[in-house]
């Protein structure tokens, strides 16, 4: 299988279910379009369906809702769009302000929701840094 050697360290901080979420759409994607950058972009497409980034790792959505996290998610391959890295920007500012407790992020009670998914996201990509 060749997701499981591909699979990235985030990924084996989550859960199961999130890993074979990606390793089944990485494995399918490898064999429709060969091993590479594509085949990874299509797991991780798969993922943020159902799987936010929380920190160093991926957890299920809020009350397990399904649907894209971020507008390049959301768009065909050729019409691009940015990438939220993971972070659910479709989720309610509660949510995003319950995950900014958890990440102990300073100034999160006085944050706009586009703040909140900004400081997310920084303090994902530190975490992940610091776990690998």
């Amino acid at each position: 299988m060749p997701g499981r050697q591909e699979m990235p360290s985030t990924l084996e901080r989550s859960p199961k279910g999130a890993q074979r979420t990606w390793m089944k759409a990485h494995d399918s994607a490898v064999d429709q379009y060969g091993e590479g950058e594509r085949a990874h972009r299509v797991a991780y497409g798969a993922l943020k369906h159902k799987y936010e980034k929380v920190g160093d790792h991926w957890e299920r959505k809020e009350g397990g809702r399904k649907g894209p996290s971020d507008p390049q998610s959301a768009r065909p391959r050729q019409q691009g769009g940015r990438s939220g890295e993971g972070v659910d920007e479709s989720a309610t500012r509660e949510h995003l302000y319950g995950v900014a407790r958890r990440l102990d992020i300073d100034g999160r009670s006085r944050m706009s929701k586009a703040e909140l998914l900004d400081a997310i996201r920084k303090a994902n990509r530190s975490e992940t840094r610091a776990a690998r």
